[in-house]
């Protein structure tokens, strides 16, 4: 079940994110936070992030923080953007900023930048078989990006930023039309190197990201601005973005207030970024855009899932492995047997976690208890599990804490046999909520202990599906598995008992 956590840090605003990723399906946002902190003002002004903007964002990042810690999260990515790039006192901003955060904050260029909005964009709304242009219009640059077939095949980041423009060309309000004038000529300048090297290639879908899109999308739809997240998949036309451009640079800040859609602090930057999103439009000779509500935020997520980012923190360490693969051997257990059920232990606590939802932490314990489970043959066959137990609870495990020792004595004890209950003094002592870990637990090591019944590790991988109201487990191999299939099917009761949900384990077709 693993959660993590993402920090953009843009010009016009910080954003955060904290999102649990499961196989198979869609990610679910725990937490989302945002605050408007204008960082680019300062340094579009003064070359630099001032003081007041600084504190202003460390007091937002704190709150933010705050929410997720709460959540467990196993990984946090912050990333500041076009501000910060342009920024001279960047060393200090990182500082603070990461001593806030108690992470450190990664100043990601264009490219990068490209490329987590376009892995954003695919994990919410992917097009595997289509070319899609996605525009994120920002505070400080705008990143075009093209796609074909769920790749980025081309990305540019130019300094299109609404905050930026605004300060670079919009003096008055309502904005002269000499000062419409310079900004178009420059946003036509900006955007005619990407015209050139994509616009005359089809496209099926163009997609527009970021608040700037969304307000203007609200806009042409009449969406309230309170109801923005109803804006996702809107679409909007050129035309329509035309008209409301012109509308909008030829009114002053109260009136443009007043647009449905439109909020009180994006009205002072909207003008700019209607502009770039239509130029976009009309260059790239496109009849119509959607908004989607993905981001730089999606991105990270879904990129720290994709490489197993906290994965590690499930399994044994380096060491933890050593001590127990050594006790197993000393106690004449095949480490080909406990390895094997290992895996599958692991396969079955990450693929279950939408129902066990157990920290990641008690993926270690499963792992260990897999390695020592038949160490009680060393003592005798007949209740080897209460001699496993025994041998776990009083062995010196160094890397192992007491408590964990623990846990591990009382997955061994409970195996096989009897599930834990009044009468079993070692599981009651413990803490409820790792009696509740124990019951979670044991059906998992059960299953993986039946699915190499054998000992000959014949089964060579697992899959796990978790629907409405079953649990289905295919084993994959090339060889004959009857009898672990056999073994792993009479732990279904148990199972059943534990997560109330019938199992089944049947052969993967071929």
């Amino acid at each position: 079940m693993p959660r993590y956590a993402a920090i953009d840090i843009g010009s016009n605003s910080v954003r955060m994110m904290a999102a649990e990723v499961l196989p198979g399906r869609p990610m679910e946002t725990l937490a989302a936070d945002r605050e408007v902190t204008r960082l680019g003002l300062s340094v579009f002004r003064q070359g630099a992030v001032s003081r007041e903007s600084m504190d202003f964002l460390c007091r937002a990042l704190e709150r933010m923080v705050a929410a997720y810690r709460k959540l467990d999260v196993v990984a946090v990515r912050a990333v500041a953007t076009a501000a910060v790039r342009d920024a001279s006192n960047q060393e200090e901003f990182l500082d603070r900023v990461s001593r806030t955060i108690g992470s450190p904050v990664e100043i990601i260029s264009g490219t990068e930048e490209a490329r987590l909005i376009h892995l954003g964009v695919e994990t919410r709304w992917a097009h595997p078989n289509k070319t899609i242009l996605i525009v994120d219009i920002g505070g400080g640059s705008a990143e075009i990006i093209l796609s074909a077939s769920g790749r980025m095949a081309e990305a540019f980041s130019q300094p299109l930023g609404s905050v930026r423009l605004t300060e670079a060309f919009l003096k008055h309000d309502p904005p002269t039309a000499l000062e419409l004038h310079q900004m178009e000529e420059y946003i036509e300048e900006k955007l005619a190197g990407p015209a050139r090297r994509i616009g005359g290639r089809p496209c099926d879908r163009v997609i527009a990201t970021s608040a700037t899109p969304a307000a203007l999308v609200c806009a042409v739809n009449r969406v309230p601005r309170a109801r923005r997240e109803k804006a996702d998949r809107l679409r909007a036309t050129a035309a329509q973005l035309r008209k409301l451009y012109r509308d909008l640079s030829q009114r002053d800040l109260a009136r443009r207030r007043k647009v449905t859609g439109i909020g009180p602090r994006r009205a002072e930057i909207i003008v700019p970024g209607a502009a770039v999103l239509s130029r976009v439009l009309d260059d790239f000779r496109l009849p119509s855009l959607y908004y989607s509500v993905a981001g730089v935020r999606d991105g990270i997520i879904a990129d720290l899932s994709a490489r197993g980012v906290g994965r590690e923190l499930t399994e044994l360490s380096r060491e933890q492995r050593q001590v127990v693969e050594q006790m197993a051997h000393r106690y004449g257990i095949s480490l080909k047997h406990t390895r094997k059920v290992a895996a599958l232990a692991h396969t079955l606590f990450e693929s279950l976690a939408p129902l066990h939802k157990l920290p990641p932490y008690y993926g270690k314990l499963l792992e260990a208890g897999a390695h020592l489970h038949d160490i009680g043959h060393f003592v005798g066959d007949p209740g080897h599990h209460r001699h496993a137990q025994y041998i776990v609870v009083n062995s010196d495990m160094p890397g192992f804490t007491d408590q964990e020792r623990s846990m591990i004595g009382n997955l061994c004890r409970h195996h096989r046999k009897s599930v834990p209950g009044s009468r079993h003094e070692q599981f009651q002592v413990m803490r409820a909520e790792e009696r509740r870990a124990i019951l979670l637990l044991i059906p998992l090591l059960r299953l993986a202990d039946s699915l190499d019944r054998t000992h000959d590790q014949r089964v060579e991988s697992l899959e796990c599906q978790v629907r409405d109201a079953n649990v289905v487990i295919y084993l994959r191999s090339t060889a004959d598995t009857d009898l672990d299939q056999w073994a792993g099917e009479r732990v279904a009761e148990v199972f059943e008992q534990v997560y109330e949900r019938p199992l089944a384990v049947v052969r993967a077709r071929r």
